[in-house]
């Protein structure tokens, strides 16, 4: 008696436990909720709109490409020793300072359209990049829906498991009771002993699908384990009848093209392949570009006399007559004093202007611009190929999720046939097995088959309605559940 007296207290602690585990009245998560959180928190997602942001990036920088460039540069120095004026051009020996300013641009006149192609292709890329961004948010929320799906099955299974140990529970004290009474024997007893124990066995395996599939929900939303969270559980109520009465799956993928992220990406990613080829073949042309160049020089070497003085005469090797008396002939001795030229004088003195119209006439690089040609072409013919490809999976992934929501149709229906005819086969085995008509065994395992038979049933409701999920999908419909 004291070893059934701690299997009942094991028992009631274990209801205890399941039925307070998961009590977080306060954080109730709806399926919408979870897919919102997952599409703000999920790391995949942040890195594709990061890949977004640096495509839309490089097509600005294709657009501003068409802009002439601009440069200016400067640079100052000292020169030592024998070496060339940059403003006189001639020899000087000693040292002296030297500035040299310089300004530069440049325009592409006509390059066959190179940067209109660049741009093209990018723009192609920035819409490619946005069909991938959603794309991934669509299988996000599908997986979403998927998960939530589970746990509703869990949670649903904990429930039917928690009424099935209550049940039990209450047969096996009733059989204790009749035994004390002489009305069964204790072979009665063990067998509703043992009863109790598998049940007890099975709550215990749904609360552990319970929480796995909570673990599971958190990881696909990247929500951190210790928040607290619970579901709210819809109705999901349904006609099965209407589900897929109105469909077609040649019109469910034709209505998939329309929004699906991997055909229209690869749609756009060959567009830019086309582009990219147009570019390659524009490099085999000749480039005109326009250009032009200011510049000026300032050296500490360019001077000007600033002032003159005599300071004497000398005697020259000349002689001039006067009276039969010659004369050596004097000069003046001068005295120069020199000061640098002024900077705003140098840089005004020394500017310089060039404009050019050059042309770039490619005529030999080892190949590599027909080269690159040829891998262009080839990289349109693999685009289209994956264009082909991504189409093909679409359709056969439609015609595939037809088939499966049409067999999961069928499977709910006899599950649910099947659950009714073992629900009233166990109504009647209780009703004999009270008047004491049928024995034990023959009731349990009536009990037991009612018990599977619900629980098939739970597996083909929520199979079909992933199922229905994965259609509205293609459809573009909002994935939810009322």
């Amino acid at each position: 008696m004291k070893f059934k007296h701690s299997i009942l207290i094991v028992i009631i602690s274990v209801l205890f436990i399941g039925t307070n585990l998961f009590a977080t009245p306060n954080s109730k998560w709806t399926l919408q909720a979870c897919v919102q959180y997952a599409i703000d928190h999920n790391i995949q997602i942040k890195q594709s709109e990061l890949n977004k942001r640096l495509q839309s990036l490089t097509f600005q920088q294709s657009q501003l490409a068409q802009l002439p460039n601009f440069n200016t540069g400067t640079n100052y120095g000292r020169s030592f020793g024998r070496s060339v004026d940059p403003t006189s051009n001639q020899f000087v020996n000693g040292s002296y300072d030297f500035l040299n300013l310089s300004g530069n641009a440049d325009v592409l006149l006509f390059g066959w359209f190179q940067k209109r192609s660049l741009i093209k292709k990018n723009q192609h890329l920035v819409v490619a990049a946005q069909m991938d961004y959603d794309q991934l948010k669509d299988d996000i929320s599908l997986n979403i829906a998927t998960g939530y799906l589970r746990a509703l099955l869990a949670y649903e299974q904990l429930g039917i498991a928690e009424k099935q140990v209550d049940f039990s529970l209450k047969q096996y004290q009733q059989s204790i009771s009749f035994e004390q009474a002489g009305r069964l024997t204790s072979l009665n007893v063990a067998q509703w002993h043992t009863q109790l124990a598998n049940d007890s066995v099975a709550y215990i395996a749904a609360l552990n699908e319970v929480g796995n599939s909570l673990i599971d929900m958190k990881v696909l939303m990247n929500l951190d384990f210790t928040e607290p969270f619970a579901l709210d559980i819809p109705s999901l109520d349904f006609n099965v009848a209407t589900i897929l009465s109105a469909q077609h799956p040649q019109a469910i993928f034709e209505a998939a093209l329309q929004h699906v992220g991997t055909v229209k990406s690869a749609q756009q990613k060959e567009l830019a392949a086309f582009k990219n080829l147009k570019y390659a073949r524009s490099l085999l042309l000749p480039q005109f570009t326009l250009s032009a160049q200011l510049g000026s020089t300032y050296a500490t070497s360019y001077k000007q006399v600033s002032d003159v003085s005599i300071s004497g005469t000398s005697v020259t090797p000349y002689l001039v007559s006067i009276n039969n008396i010659d004369y050596p002939v004097l000069t003046p001795k001068y005295n120069y004093t020199s000061t640098v030229i002024p900077f705003n004088t140098q840089v005004d003195n020394n500017f310089r202007q060039t404009i050019a119209l050059s042309a770039t006439i490619p005529l030999f690089n080892a190949f590599q611009s027909r080269t690159a040609v040829q891998q262009s072409k080839i990289a349109v013919q693999q685009q289209q190929l994956l264009v082909d490809a991504a189409q093909i999976k679409l359709k056969q992934d439609v015609y595939k999720a037809y088939q499966d929501a049409k067999q999961a149709i069928l499977k709910y229906n006899a599950s649910s046939i099947a659950h009714q005819a073992s629900q009233s086969a166990f109504e009647i085995a209780k009703k004999r097995y009270d008047l004491g008509l049928i024995n034990t065994v023959e009731y349990l395992n009536t009990q037991n088959a009612a018990f599977k038979a619900n629980g098939t049933m739970l597996i083909a409701k929520y199979e079909l309605l992933f199922k229905t999920k994965i259609i509205d999908y293609y459809l573009g419909n909002k994935i939810e559940l009322h």
